[in-house]
């Protein structure tokens, strides 16, 4: 056989096998390479994403239809074990997102799971649940067996990251099925069914605390860029204030750079970095590596500034927590935040025209810790010790 007659054949059966695989196939390699060469956090998280096609290449194969696709792809995700990865599409029955479809975080101490924090005026708040309730089912059923349905297939060695993702994920619930959670109060069981999911219209909310402190509250707005002037008009307001606190425990929606450099840059007179991005480039095998910078902007407050952060603190929302704190201008309180990954960027398959987006960017406080490592300079247990520890600091 010639060279030539080789190549033609092999090019004759790579054009059939292109044909004969359905566009669900099609779109699962597309995405499949799409992470591989682009997601900035594989090595980081220890994923072993060949084994992810392994699994779940043969099922794509079975798809018929755009339904069990979207259901296909959502487990797909739960290997990537991060609210910062998802489709930009979902069916009635998929999972809400992670941390903005939550209301209240849940954490397994030994062998029980117990509520450690809620979301303010949010659901499970509203319905009555405390923070310090025994979980003892969910939907009647054992928590245990329902967290599998969350965890990474490829491996059977599950961290913590992994078994607070599966968490967060089973309490955050379905968009068509009601929640019902069994906690222990006063030593008897009890039934909650939280349903209210709200969010405030207003980009801010403020409130003068006392003759010497001032709050102001940014309610899932730092996507929006109209919310440039209303914080600038609400902190103009203020400057007679000793204290400011900028409230950024609900921020789970993210946002964009220009919005968190223009509400960090009225409070430093010189320019200063306030975090660090790095990008791979696979292909030549370096990297990409800058610091971003804040610049000053208008009148600048120069009074005390406290942050508050918490579970529901998530990624632009994180990003101004770690630069208030490497700008050294505020003192970061509050919980963990909620981790997320990295700078997204987006991506369509081609035949489905599903999107989809993850992190392709790692982000650093400047003092090099990873973004999703950061812990606020005084950590508390939950929103509730947050806002007693920053009463007591405003008022010393």
């Amino acid at each position: 056989m010639t060279i030539k007659l080789f190549f033609a054949i092999l090019l004759f059966f790579s054009i059939n096998f292109s044909f004969a695989q359905s566009k669900y196939q099609k779109d699962f390699s597309e995405f499949w390479t799409d992470i591989n060469n682009h997601y900035a956090y594989l090595d980081q998280q220890n994923i072993e994403w060949r084994k992810v096609r392994e699994i779940y290449e043969p099922k794509a194969e079975k798809i018929s239809n755009d339904q069990e696709f979207i259901q296909l792809f959502e487990s797909v995700l739960n290997e990537l074990h991060n609210g910062h990865s998802s489709l930009s599409t979902n069916l009635h029955t998929s999972n809400r997102l992670i941390p903005s479809g939550s209301d209240f975080y849940v954490e397994k101490v030994g062998n029980k799971f117990f509520v450690t924090d809620l979301r303010k005026g949010f659901g499970a708040d509203l319905s009555g649940m405390k923070i310090g309730m025994e979980v003892t089912t969910f939907n009647g059923k054992p928590i245990d067996e329902q967290l599998r349905k969350f965890l990474p297939k490829f491996t059977n060695q599950h961290n913590p990251k992994m078994h607070q993702y599966a968490i967060d994920m089973l309490f955050a619930g379905t968009y068509d099925a009601e929640r019902e959670i069994t906690v222990i109060e006063n030593g008897k069981s009890k039934i909650y069914k939280p349903v209210s999911y709200r969010n405030r219209d207003e980009l801010l909310y403020s409130k003068i605390i006392d003759d010497q402190t001032a709050y102001i509250k940014i309610n899932n707005s730092l996507g929006n860029n109209a919310l440039i002037s209303e914080f600038d008009k609400t902190l103009d307001s203020l400057f007679q204030y000793k204290n400011l606190i900028i409230d950024l425990t609900e921020t789970p929606g993210g946002g964009n750079s220009t919005v968190a450099r223009a509400i960090m840059g009225r409070f430093t007179s010189k320019l200063l970095p306030y975090q660090i991005h790095e990008f791979d480039e696979k292909e030549y095998e370096t990297k990409r590596h800058w610091t971003e910078f804040v610049t000053p902007r208008k009148e600048i407050y120069k009074g005390n500034v406290y942050v508050l952060v918490g579970h529901w603190t998530g990624s632009m929302g994180e990003g101004i927590a770690i630069g208030f704190d490497g700008m050294e201008r505020a003192k970061i309180i509050g919980t963990k935040m909620a981790g997320l990954l990295g700078a997204i960027s987006n991506f369509q398959m081609k035949e489905t025209k599903i999107g989809f987006q993850f992190p392709t960017e790692r982000l650093y406080h400047i003092n090099g810790t990873p973004r999703e490592n950061y812990v606020p300079t005084i950590l508390t247990k939950n929103i509730e010790e947050t806002l007693q520890k920053v009463k007591e600091l405003t008022k010393n």
